[in-house]
């Protein structure tokens, strides 16, 4: 069973379920483990399935790609939602150098492209310690939060800034 292109058939993860192939063990010649075969045919419940059950999210086949590579490829939001939040490495990178936000975007997938780069730029931020904004003001504006405003030495007090602003 040859699944590099995604063009997995429609019983070949059942197939797999059945003969008790080991979550992690490569299902075929080119290294594609159950998770990799459950992302390329778009199968949430079985990926589901086989993150539960251990299944390593960042196991990558002879292209390089590993199961969130393969859900870009077929755009499927729904298993790639399900690695992000099992942890896969968003900007892992294939042996082309392409990581799942570029296939989604070669493909047309531009959803999950968008969702991808989205959640990348959040990691990247909360890395860097600069998530200091939030969307719970009530009109839906962002704006720092107050640790965010300490850390920065701009630290002032709505009352102060108004009363400020009163006087110029």
């Amino acid at each position: 069973m040859l699944a590099l292109g995604c063009s997995a058939e429609s019983g070949s993860v059942s197939d797999l379920f059945e003969a008790g192939t080991g979550v992690n063990a490569p299902a075929d010649a080119s290294g594609q483990s159950p998770a990799h075969l459950a992302a390329c045919g778009g199968e949430a419940f079985f990926l589901l399935w086989q993150l539960q059950t251990g299944a390593n999210l960042n196991q990558q086949d002879c292209l390089g790609e590993a199961p969130i590579h393969k859900a870009a490829k077929v755009g499927s939001l729904e298993c790639l939602a399900l690695l992000v939040a099992g942890d896969a490495k968003i900007d892992l990178c294939n042996n082309s150098g392409q990581t799942a936000a570029d296939i989604a975007l070669a493909y047309g997938f531009l959803e999950c492209a968008k969702f991808l780069t989205t959640i990348e730029h959040t990691q990247t931020m909360k890395l860097r310690g600069q998530s200091g904004y939030s969307l719970s003001d009530k009109r839906g504006l962002l704006r720092a939060e107050p640790a965010a405003q300490e850390q920065s030495g701009r630290c002032i007090s709505r009352k102060r800034r108004r009363s400020d602003d009163l006087v110029s």
